[in-house]
């Protein structure tokens, strides 16, 4: 629900923070208050269109923030994962009007596109006027809300899931067809890459692997005689290691006559000698590795040829002619298995077809009888709001042709404002003051079914009073039970309804230069001298304060 309204800068609102809470609040004032303003404000928040004129004058900016309370399974969150948006139990939108006419849309304090915040404003609040173009009157949500209405969300779903599976084997059968029928045109062509290609066999990095092995062979035929000669002075005839090692024993000999000048040298000719086998042991192993069978290098030669020419005939690199083998060696199974795979796929699609036709037909008997409840729940409520000769009906289209995720219905709700006329779209049939009457009628129906957890009510008793102003005053206080609910009124008896009364005034400021919209809560006595102001006009009275009494104390 909507916990904090805070605005700044926008029209004559300078500066204005009002904290809701749940049930029914009542906004009134005198015309020319602010009131409309306060809503458009609102609506700026709720992702409605940026206006520059929205700017209060001198000001560079205008800014509206508002804060709600979001229940755990609400469907915004789903918005806000979407967007990567993280979110507890309190959700933040706010909107930056500037005077050059742009906008910035933040959701906690992170930028969102306005199609965001639009998304989460519907999701959140509903509002509702004599002339408004949203909420219930959009013929495209009424399927939704009958189907709330009567609990049909799961079956609505089932049936939603299977048509993408229904779609889902219908693709795989035209897909299926246009490669069979593309594999057939070009069987020829196909039946000779595939025996080529497989004669060829490429491997998968294959080119990388030989074109390597053929540098080191090629680098070490370079360095094999320098590799020859080393070790032949190492390990030869013409090896210093057999001189050396006799030289060593003779010494070893003398060491104990003289060990002061013998071990220092003995030390140096070991330390040499070793040093020389582990040259030789190098020199040996680098020979080995660089022995090889010119024949070899001939075949790496003329196989990086091979599959060079073969990556150019196909127009591929030489690491996806093995990809490219398999997926010609497909399409040629295509055409040779493709008759049983594609009977198979047609009998898996009409298969599904089959689950969702009957899941949608299903689901359309019972939006019907769901339709039926709705019309006499909403025809209950036409009477006491003076539409006693009016009928509300739920029109459903049934079209098994235009078979979509929503079944197979078209649902709009139709109305008959008087015996004799010809019934139509909601929209299209009833005036102002009627169609804020059946809305009303068919919010207090569906309750806290398909409603969004706010819903804001602009002056829908414009044009009626007594028995009527009160019926709808009751209404809007038994959706305040089920839903928060916000009204701007002008009738006492429905401000006489309220569980928090706030009052819209004019403030003048700067010795009369200027004016500001001021929102304050109201109370016993404050909010008795309000109902008597909206009861007598200019002038209070003590018989309208008294009838303010008697108003305040029925509704109680």
């Amino acid at each position: 629900m909507l916990a904090q309204l805070s605005i700044r800068d926008i029209v004559l609102i300078d500066r204005l923070d009002i904290d809701f809470r749940s049930g029914l609040s009542i906004l009134t004032g005198e015309t020319g208050a602010g009131k409309s303003i306060l809503l458009d404000a609102f609506a700026l928040a709720l992702g409605a269109r940026g206006d520059a004129t929205l700017v209060r004058s001198g000001a560079e900016q205008g800014q509206v923030t508002a804060v709600f309370e979001l229940a755990a399974d609400h469907a915004a969150r789903s918005i806000l994962a979407a967007d990567d948006i993280a979110v507890d139990d309190q959700l933040i939108l706010r909107r930056v009007q500037f005077a050059d006419g742009r906008t910035r849309a933040f959701v906690n304090d992170q930028p969102v596109s306005v199609q965001t915040l639009r998304s989460l404003g519907a999701a959140l609040v509903e509002i509702h006027g004599q002339h408004d173009d949203r909420a219930l009157v959009d013929a495209a949500a009424h399927r939704r809300l009958l189907d709330a209405y009567g609990g049909l969300e799961g079956p609505a779903r089932a049936v939603a899931r299977s048509h993408a599976a229904w779609r889902e084997a219908a693709q795989k059968v035209d897909a299926h067809r246009a490669r069979a029928d593309q594999a057939r045109l070009e069987a020829d062509w196909l039946r000779h890459a595939v025996e080529e290609l497989q004669r060829l066999a490429p491997a998968a990095g294959e080119e990388s692997a030989l074109a390597d092995r053929r540098q080191r062979m090629t680098q070490a035929e370079k360095v094999a005689e320098d590799l020859r000669e080393a070790h032949e002075s190492v390990a030869g005839n013409r090896s210093v290691i057999p001189g050396l090692s006799a030289t060593l024993r003779r010494l070893e000999r003398r060491t104990a006559q003289a060990p002061e000048l013998v071990e220092p040298a003995v030390k140096s000719l070991d330390t040499a000698l070793s040093a020389l086998d582990e040259a030789r042991g190098h020199l040996e192993a680098a020979l080995r590795a660089a022995d090889y069978d010119p024949r070899e290098l001939e075949k790496i030669e003329e196989r990086l040829f091979a599959l060079r020419a073969a990556g150019r005939k196909y127009n591929v690199p030489v690491d996806d002619l093995a990809a490219l083998a398999s997926k010609h060696a497909a399409d040629l199974a295509l055409i040779d298995a493709g008759v049983e795979e594609l009977a198979r796929l047609e009998t898996a699609a009409r298969e599904s077809e089959t689950v969702y036709r009957a899941a949608a037909e299903a689901l359309s008997n019972d939006r019907k009888r769901a339709a039926e409840t709705l019309d006499t729940s909403v025809g209950a409520e036409l009477k006491p709001l003076k539409l006693d000769r009016a009928r509300f009906m739920t029109e459903i289209v049934t079209s098994p042709e235009t078979a979509g995720p929503d079944g197979i219905d078209r649902v709009e709700f139709w109305v008959q404002t008087n015996p004799g006329t010809r019934p139509g779209p909601l929209m299209k049939v009833a005036s102002g003051g009627e169609l804020a009457r059946f809305l009303l009628a068919l919010k207090v129906v569906l309750a806290d079914r398909g409603s969004a957890p706010t819903l804001i009510f602009d002056e829908i008793d414009t044009g009626v009073g007594g028995a009527v102003a009160d019926a709808i005053g009751q209404r809007l206080a038994r959706l305040g039970r089920d839903v928060q609910v916000l009204a701007v009124t002008h009738a006492p008896q429905v401000a006489a309804q309220a569980d928090r009364h706030y009052v819209i005034t004019k403030e003048t400021l700067e010795r009369g230069r200027r004016v500001a919209t001021r929102v304050v809560e109201v109370a016993a006595e404050r909010r008795r001298e309000e109902i008597a102001r909206m009861l007598a006009g200019a002038e209070i009275t003590d018989e309208a304060r008294a009838a303010a009494d008697r108003l305040i104390r029925a509704a109680g």
